[in-house]
């Protein structure tokens, strides 16, 4: 008796689901990937279609966004608000139903912690080493320099628009990847010619230091800057270059994975640190409208500097000596990082560590300092 009842209980319940299901919206797809647009940014290939899972969701960050799920044959549009659900149906090469859900949840306010950090200390004054640059006449660097024929690629137009060519060159050149190391040998040349044979990209790391040795075998000094959360364990970062113009007598934000620079409502190139002043100031700020990840997915205003960039721009670390082949291990070798933090920054002691590396026999010294004017110095 017990087995006939669960036998009919079962079959209403399934009887339920699917005329459930079937009120619901339906778009058809051949192919289990799906673009998206969220808020404007479209993102290719960013879902998988997964009929097992029921609902499948997806959740948008963004309040009021409007949501667009583009499958190889069809598409569907909501404008999500928060508190409430869509739910349609993805009907895969006319067999396989695909129960799917988007909904709005609110994510971490990561400018509004932002905007609560602590201020700096401009008479902190630290025994930290001075920043210096290789000098484009080094050999590796005239080598990186006629190998790729780089003065071609900086072009015949002002500075500006010669450290801007350069990173659109290499953002084209090397796809960014974040899900695989870099390689062992971390200098542009080796790095560039492993992308190219074994048809493979880098992280952000690798990127900004293949960029950051080409600017330097063009004379312009730079560096790579890891762009880190206040929390002291995380799992994401980002590192882009910070670029000096003697033209324009500053630093300038350069970002290779996003192919991005920022201006201000005047069209003035900004440097890291103004961003970030702005970010807390809620003064205006203006991304390149080409901005982009991997020529797939524009890179939007909205998520890119208010969202990301902000989580990422609490405390900021480079190391002292830009030069070629900076990261790549070697036994005996040693390398100096400065990190600037505000004073409200955690971990804010030793102000010097050292440590060696067990595999790699890295000797790594590590200073900390509150004063920003020492972290932003002007090239000597």
């Amino acid at each position: 008796m017990h087995n006939k009842l669960l036998v009919v209980t079962l079959a209403l319940l399934a009887g339920f689901t699917v005329s459930a299901q079937s009120k619901m919206p339906v778009i058809r797809a051949k192919s289990t990937v799906v673009d998206i647009r969220d808020n404007g940014k479209l993102t290719k290939g960013t879902w998988t279609i997964t009929p097992k899972l029921k609902p499948d969701i997806y959740t948008t960050g963004n309040k009021n966004s409007r949501v667009t799920f583009f499958t190889d044959a069809d598409s569907i549009s909501f404008k999500v608000k928060p508190g409430q659900v869509y739910d349609f149906i993805i009907l895969l090469n006319n067999h396989d139903s695909a129960w799917t859900q988007i909904k709005y949840e609110a994510g971490p306010d990561y400018l509004g912690v932002l905007k609560k950090a602590g201020k700096y200390n401009s008479s902190d004054n630290p025994a930290i080493p001075h920043f210096t640059y290789q000098t484009k006449e080094s050999t590796e660097l005239v080598t990186l320099r006629t190998s790729f024929k780089l003065d071609s690629i900086a072009g015949g137009g002002n500075e500006a628009s010669k450290i801007i060519n350069l990173m659109h060159w290499v953002h084209n050149l090397i796809p960014h990847d974040g899900t695989h190391d870099n390689p062992v040998v971390k200098n542009a040349l080796n790095m560039i010619t492993e992308c190219k044979k074994e048809k493979k990209g880098l992280n952000c790391r690798g990127l900004a230091t293949v960029l950051n040795e080409c600017y330097l075998a063009m004379g312009i000094r730079s560096r790579f800057v890891t762009c880190m959360p206040r929390d002291s364990v995380f799992t994401d970062c980002h590192v882009i270059n910070m670029v000096w113009t003697d033209e324009l007598n500053k630093w300038l934000w350069m970002d290779p994975t996003n192919d991005a620079w920022v201006m201000n409502e005047k069209g003035e190139l900004l440097g890291i640190s103004e961003v970030r002043e702005r970010l807390i100031n809620g003064k205006p700020l203006i991304l390149n409208p080409d901005a982009n990840w991997n020529h797939r997915s524009s890179a939007v205003k909205e998520e890119y500097l208010f969202n990301y960039m902000a989580k990422n721009l609490y405390r900021f670390e480079c190391p002292v000596r830009s030069e070629y082949d900076t990261e790549t291990s070697s036994n005996g070798k040693k390398i100096d990082y400065v990190e600037l933090l505000p004073l409200d920054g955690l971990n804010q002691l030793p102000r010097k560590s050292e440590q060696t590396g067990k595999t790699s026999g890295i000797k790594f010294t590590n200073y900390k300092t509150n004063n920003p004017s020492l972290f932003w110095a002007k090239p000597e």
